[in-house]
């Protein structure tokens, strides 16, 4: 009896296998290698590397596009047999994902080795976050900006906050754990509001005096302790232009690594036309300024280069698309037009 209990058993556990969609699958995957050492120890002698160096991620030109290589194992082994490193380096790496063939994707950071070596072997170069994120392919794209913030918290929470004594990471890097207090550390993201504001017929972009030159985005600010995110966006609102939200919707997230892992939530919020008058923070930003229908689309046709004027002023430009205030404008506009 016992069986024929089994079979019926794997028969079953077979079926809902085959059931189950392949987003499911690669998510149950997933888990299983953030929560078993064993297998995610395994899983790194088959998987793809993504490297890092000081958290600039290695990016190939193929023309006039830029490629994030993945490097197999065996191509890992021989960059650090060159440098006279052990495969132990590799338990250095972090999960960042993996296909839906199963093969798992790691990201590993060698800044402790020389650049140009690894430059120069590869064919490539470590690139400024800020610059790969907006060169390469949206997906690619995501994939960097979260393997960046995992490899930097790691980075920066090596320590226990209660003890002092060093954190061990698992082998995913889904978590770090001291020993001394029992305290298991996992990564956070800071939510952040990123907010179009209309009276109507018009947006409100504003620009600080960090940005490039001509770029404008819309009203951006963490939430505090304590805040949903209506109360954030209304008084963000408030505090950065003077301007009482009137009503706001959702629009979508992004996930974001600047200054550190934020979780962008975009949305849209009204004022009133007849109470639309700006008061600036000049303490928070440099200009803030409403733009009509006409003005905002011409500002997404033009790329940073082509915003300078002859007479050294600069014409408005906006985040590229792979930003979610670029979402948030076209959104707009779409409804202006509609």
């Amino acid at each position: 009896m016992a069986a024929i209990y089994q079979v019926v058993n794997r028969r079953a556990s077979s079926l809902a296998c085959r059931l189950h969609s392949t987003y499911v699958r690669k998510m149950r995957y997933l888990n299983e290698l953030k929560e078993d050492d064993s297998l995610c120890r395994q899983a790194q002698t088959s998987g793809t590397f993504y490297l890092f160096h000081n958290l600039s991620p290695f990016l190939q030109k193929a023309g006039k596009k830029y490629l994030v290589p993945q490097l197999g194992a065996a191509e890992m082994k021989r960059i650090l047999e060159k440098f006279k490193e052990t495969e132990q380096w590799i338990e250095k790496s972090v999960l960042i994902g993996c296909s839906d063939e199963h093969v798992p994707h790691f990201a590993l950071d060698l800044g402790a080795l020389e650049k140009s070596v690894i430059e120069s072997e590869l064919q490539g170069s470590f690139t400024d976050i800020r610059k790969a994120l907006f060169v390469v392919d949206g997906k690619d794209s995501s994939l960097l900006a979260s393997a960046q913030s995992l490899l930097r918290w790691h980075d920066s929470h090596q320590y226990c906050s209660k003890t002092g004594q060093p954190t061990q990471k698992n082998v995913a890097g889904s978590k770090r754990v001291c020993h001394a207090s029992g305290i298991t550390y996992y990564p956070q993201m800071s939510p952040v509001v990123i907010t179009l504001v209309s009276d109507g017929s018009r947006c409100l972009l504003a620009r600080q005096p960090s940005f490039p030159q001509g770029m404008y985005t819309a009203l951006s600010g963490f939430c505090d302790v304590g805040e949903n995110v209506e109360e954030t966006v209304r008084r963000e609102v408030a505090e950065e232009v003077g301007l009482e939200v009137e009503s706001l919707c959702y629009s979508a997230s992004q996930h974001w690594p600047f200054p550190s892992s934020c979780l962008m939530i975009a949305c849209h919020a009204s004022v009133r036309a007849q109470q639309a008058e700006i008061s600036m923070n000049s303490l928070e930003l440099e200009e803030a300024r409403w733009f009509g229908l006409e003005e905002i689309m011409e500002g997404l046709k033009r790329e940073p280069r082509s915003s300078k004027q002859d007479n050294g002023s600069f014409l408005p430009w906006f985040p590229p698309k792979q930003a979610i205030a670029h979402q948030l404008i076209c959104e707009w506009v779409k409804r202006q037009t509609s």
